[in-house]
Formats: C-alpha cells, sequence, structure tokens
C-alpha cells in the first residue's frame, strides 16, 4: 500500500494534545476524609475517562480525547500522594480546619462557611479553602471575636 494512503501519526498532532500540568499549590494539601474520598473518586474518573479514549481508533482523534483526562490523572494522583487527612475539630472553642464558623459582615450579612481543603473548597457550597484569606484570619478566634477583611469587619457568631 503506498504511504500516501495511510495515515501517519504527526508530531505537531501530539504536541497540540499535550496539555501542561494544572498548577499545584505551593500549599500544605490538607483535606477532610470527604476531600480525600473526592479527590480518589476524581483520579478513578479521569482514569476511566482515559480507558474509554484508547478504544477510539483515529490515532489523533484519541490523543485529543485522552490529553484531559491524562492531565487530570497526572494531577489527581499527585493530590493524593500528598494529601495529609486532617481529623475533624476536637473543640467548637476555636475556629480550626473543619470548623463550621457563620459570622456577621459589618454589613449586616450573615454567612456560614466551612473550612476545608484547597480541591473541596466550593464557596457556592459553603465550604472555603484553609488558605483563603477570610479562613486565615478565622483561624484560632473565637465565638464573639471580631476581624477585618477587606476594611470590613466581621463577628464570629458560632463554631460548630
Amino acid at each position: 500500500m503506498s504511504v500516501a494512503f495511510t495515515k501517519e501519526e504527526s508530531a505537531e498532532t501530539a504536541a497540540e494534545t499535550m496539555l501542561p500540568d494544572r498548577p499545584v499549590s505551593p500549599h500544605p494539601n490538607l483535606v477532610t476524609e470527604a476531600g480525600l474520598k473526592a479527590l480518589e473518586d476524581q483520579l478513578h474518573q479521569a482514569q476511566a475517562a482515559y480507558e474509554a479514549a484508547q478504544a477510539i481508533e483515529d490515532v489523533n482523534e484519541r490523543r485529543r480525547e485522552q490529553a484531559l483526562p491524562l492531565r487530570d490523572a497526572r494531577y489527581f494522583a499527585s493530590r493524593l500522594r500528598t494529601a495529609q487527612v486532617m481529623p475533624p475539630p476536637s473543640s467548637t472553642e476555636t475556629i480550626a480546619f473543619g470548623s463550621t464558623v457563620t459570622f456577621k459582615r459589618g454589613d449586616g450579612r450573615v454567612q456560614t462557611y466551612r473550612i476545608v481543603g484547597e480541591d473541596e473548597a466550593d464557596p457556592k457550597l459553603g465550604m472555603i479553602s484553609h488558605v483563603a484569606p477570610v479562613a486565615r484570619l478565622l483561624m484560632g478566634k473565637a465565638v464573639g471575636d471580631v476581624v477585618e477583611a477587606s476594611g470590613q469587619e466581621l463577628e464570629i457568631l458560632t463554631i460548630a
């Protein structure tokens, strides 16, 4: 068969499908038990997506479909290797990793957040990272304490 009728793998296509690694935080990778489970689940999902892409016959399409799950699998494997599972807070006297804190802002808004690991943080679901500026200000504080964030006072109402 003539080379003109075969599909060659191109270096250009290979380079196009190699995605750069996801950035990894320089902070300690603290996680809750649920956060560790979520990382494991996300790694398994990435591995399954990569395996599913293996079945694609067209080499260029296979590379494109494998690029994202391969990058994600590297990221989640790295995060699992460095994960430090933190025990639930032993006290509700002061705010710690894993605490759920309710505070009142200077404008009257009341907000509740749980302080969790970076990968499980989702402010829309009421979870903020332990390295978020507000979380860092709140750590070690007690009910009734007031901290200033971005020119606004936050009064701690409850710790759970």
